[in-house]
């Protein structure tokens, strides 16, 4: 009878290791989850929406991405807007990449909100970075709700070192289905 529960136990302890072992994996290597915090990106993203971030996918130009800050502690998600080798310039809240005019559909319900006033300030890459494309091994980054996000416009180009992974979806906020968090 004790070897009975003896291999039962060390069979449930493997059981559990080897759960441990494909967490951390997973967590560390291909996915992870994380909270978004703060209104930068809104309406893409609310604060407190749950989201998965894939460490494996390749970034591309206007995939949302979590990154560590490149001024704070704090890590932020924000919208790829230029890759390396890119002009960027926003003209009459019109967004001009290599110059070619790029819908953002992402802003419709922000353009529609402000109506005749500019959602997006103009600039280019020069006047707020100094360098006329992104450079090498860079990203350049904007958060959706334009008016109060602090994004490269504030801080500049990102590295892409600093890039922890593409936001691939948005689990409901606790709160949204009613459980208290």
């Amino acid at each position: 009878m004790g070897k009975g529960i003896a291999r039962e136990l060390f069979s449930w302890l493997k059981a559990i290791i080897i759960a441990v072992i494909i967490v951390f994996v997973v967590r560390e290597f291909l996915m992870t989850p994380s909270i978004v915090k703060g209104e930068s990106m809104m309406p893409t993203l609310q604060d407190g929406d749950r989201i998965m971030i894939s460490k494996v996918t390749s970034i591309n130009r206007f995939d949302e991405i979590a990154f560590h800050s490149p001024d704070t502690d704090e890590n932020y998600v924000k919208r790829v807007i230029g890759l390396p080798g890119d002009t960027v310039e926003m003209k009459d809240d019109v967004l001009y990449i290599n110059g070619k005019a790029y819908e953002e559909r992402y802003l419709d319900k922000y353009k529609e909100a402000y109506g005749d006033e500019e959602l997006t300030e103009n600039f280019n890459l020069q006047q707020i970075t100094g360098e006329t494309t992104v450079p090498d091994d860079y990203l350049f980054v904007l958060g959706d709700n334009r008016p109060i996000s602090k994004d490269s416009r504030a801080f500049g180009f990102i590295k892409q070192d600093s890039v922890i992974g593409d936001v691939v979806f948005r689990i409901w906020p606790l709160h949204a289905i009613g459980v208290p968090e």
